[in-house]
């Protein structure tokens, strides 16, 4: 096949460009370049898609090669991720970057640029597996449970499935990947995993999405509507959260209070002890299915909400366009706008961005 390798600059990315080398594919490497700051450097672990990336990933390519290429994808990413990052921040909800990154990026207008330039499939550093059935190319889990992957690959289509490979699904641990990597002389074989979002690399989301949003004082309130303290925007606070919050009056336990709900329209956050993060449903809109879709509208299945979640089983059903699930042990600290991920045993069913959530703790 022709391949185009998304050459990230990460060790993952380069063995998976290499085993497509092997394997006897023509590859082409290609770099995003998805930040304007062109100076950017890396520090450490913190961001990715910097300029050393880039520079890592054409070395890579070179001992490989193979032809490499940076193409220009930043106002594309600007548009589709980090102001929808910021948008849905302002309306109270707590997105996933990574799952639109791959939604609307890696996986949309790279394919769709490789596959007019005449190229078979998009290969990536991805730890998933692919499994061809007579219905089509399925998304299963990869061995590797630890940096299993699959969650954030949950947003991919059937079509394009048909045009991805992924290299990795099958290695049994990342330390093999590095080990390989060595013995191949790629020099990014020690090279750290990048973490936090990208595009805040300091990992302060709080200070950054304040200079995007703006500061706007508001109260926060307990579950009956009493104000227990203030704070300098919702957008800074996500479900779940407990520390930070600063609250000027204690709970009548002592015990540490959560939150529980931002409300963007009052400028409001909601708090409330831990036992009230617990969510017995739910449902959302936005939907997409990583092959052949369920042929029943109730079904039973697992769901994650988070990259690193345990999948939790529960039952699915899908009626006017809208997915609700109703899991077996309540869900902990679920916030809309998350991505929640549906499987069948290993296999990556679908997902849905979460627009309503229901508590199983009623408020008193």
């Amino acid at each position: 096949m022709r391949i185009l390798a998304a050459m990230s600059g990460g060790v993952d990315s380069a063995v998976a460009a290499a085993r497509a080398v092997e394997a006897g594919h023509e590859v082409v490497g290609v770099h995003l370049a998805l930040s304007r700051a062109g100076g950017t450097l890396r520090t450490g672990s913190r961001g990715c898609c910097t300029i050393e990336d880039a520079m890592d990933a054409r070395r890579a390519a070179d001992r490989l090669g193979i032809p490499f290429y940076v193409w220009d994808f930043s106002e594309r990413f600007r548009d589709d991720v980090i102001e929808d990052f910021v948008s849905e921040y302002r309306a109270g909800r707590t997105p996933n970057p990574c799952m639109r990154c791959n939604e609307k990026i890696k996986f949309a207008a790279l394919l769709e640029r490789a596959l007019e330039l005449g190229f078979d499939a998009v290969c990536t550093g991805h730890y998933a597996t692919l499994v061809e059935t007579p219905d089509g190319p399925e998304l299963h889990r990869a061995s590797d449970q630890a940096k299993d992957q699959s969650y954030v690959l949950g947003v991919l289509t059937a079509e394009q499935l048909a045009h991805t490979y992924f290299p990795l699904g099958s290695t049994p641990s990342k330390a093999l990947v590095r080990a390989e990597a060595a013995e191949r002389g790629l020099t990014v074989a020690q090279k750290p995993d990048s973490h936090d979002i990208c595009f805040i690399p300091d990992g302060d989301t709080r200070g950054w999405l304040a200079e995007r949003v703006g500061i706007a004082e508001g109260d926060i309130v307990d579950r009956s509507g009493a104000v227990v303290g203030q704070h300098e925007g919702a957008h800074g606070y996500t479900v779940g959260q407990r520390r930070g919050l600063s609250l000027g009056v204690p709970a009548p336990d002592g015990k540490p209070r959560f939150v529980l709900e931002v409300r963007p329209v009052s400028n409001t956050v909601v708090v409330g002890p831990r036992e009230a993060l617990a969510t017995a449903e739910i449902s959302g809109h936005r939907h997409s299915w990583a092959g052949r879709a369920p042929q029943e509208s109730a079904f039973a299945c697992d769901v994650q909400i988070r990259a690193h979640a345990d999948p939790v089983p529960a039952w699915a059903t899908w009626q006017d366009g809208a997915l609700t699930v109703r899991p077996e042990v309540p869900f902990e600290g679920v916030a809309p706008g998350q991505t929640a991920v549906l499987y069948v045993g290993t296999r990556v069913l679908g997902q849905f961005t979460i627009d309503r959530t229901v508590s199983a703790v009623p408020a008193a």
